[in-house]
């Protein structure tokens, strides 16, 4: 008997959320790797153009000089104040057009007749191309954070209230009937019943969201900032310093890769069933 239950004890299987976490993590190593490997033969393959066709620094520099100058702009501090600034815009940005987009969203999604109002002038809002907004936004704000702010908004804002929209839309309506049926308020059918199954749907909004904050504040910075990554790659060009704007579009890509992680990990923090 003692020896028949070691043995059962010892076949016991792992639970379901360590099978799936052993599942995942056997998934996302080969992936890893095959991204790491892609982007070495990327930067390999450029390096060798540069070298066999002989290109100048200002047309095309190779991987190993953008990479010394963005050493050396980072030891210097330029490229961290910039990033710096590119980055609280694309924070504040961000902020902004979610606490918009969310409250909007919710009352398009329950208000029909608000919709049939609001959403041709929103469509035909985002037919405007946001290169040709920002002027005018920094010609009524200026060129202080504030502009920088509200072309990062504007870029953000539709996405995450199309997601939010469509999100709440897919809760079943049966659900909302039978918390309606036992007496739950608006505020309890939000919390307890919509939001927590919107937010999947709505975090692909998000994380959306959060890679264009970053392109609609270099772009008010590009237009006409006097600092942040968007003014240094404006000014690297009038200078055709071209290995300071690849040294500034790395760090660039890497702001806008750690925002759509941080991202990522809220997500599996707050929506833990879905993983």
């Amino acid at each position: 008997m003692v020896r028949e239950r070691r043995l059962s004890y010892g076949s016991q299987q792992p639970t379901a959320p360590l099978m799936r976490d052993r599942i995942n993590l056997r998934r996302r190593v080969p992936a890893a790797i095959g991204l790491l490997v892609s982007l070495l033969l990327f930067l390999a393959a450029w390096e060798l153009l540069v070298l066999v066709r002989g290109y100048p620094p200002f047309v095309l520099p190779a991987p190993s000089l953008v990479l010394s100058r963005l050493i050396a702009e980072l030891q210097g501090g330029t490229l961290l104040h910039h990033a710096r600034l590119t980055l609280g815009a694309a924070a504040g940005g961000f902020a902004l057009a979610l606490g918009v987009s969310l409250v909007l969203g919710y009352a398009l999604a329950h208000l029909p007749w608000l919709e049939r109002i609001v959403a041709p002038q929103l469509a035909a809002t985002q037919a405007v191309p946001v290169v040709a907004v920002a002027p005018l936004i920094i010609l009524w704000v200026g060129t202080g954070t504030e502009a920088r702010v509200l072309v990062a908004a504007l870029v953000t804002f539709f996405p995450i209230l199309s997601a939010t929209i469509a999100a709440l839309r897919a809760v079943p309506r049966e659900l909302l009937e039978m918390a309606r049926i036992s007496g739950a308020t608006y505020l309890q059918l939000l919390r307890h019943v919509e939001l927590p199954l919107a937010l999947p749907g709505i975090f692909v909004g998000v994380k959306a969201g959060l890679a264009l904050a970053t392109t609609g504040a270099v772009v008010g910075e590009f237009v006409g900032g006097r600092d942040g990554l968007g003014a240094l790659i404006n000014i690297a060009r009038g200078l055709f310093d071209t290995p300071l704007m690849f040294a500034a579009l790395v760090v660039l890509a890497a702001i806008t890769l750690v925002l759509y992680l941080a991202a990522v990990v809220l997500e599996r923090a707050l929506v833990r069933w879905e993983y």
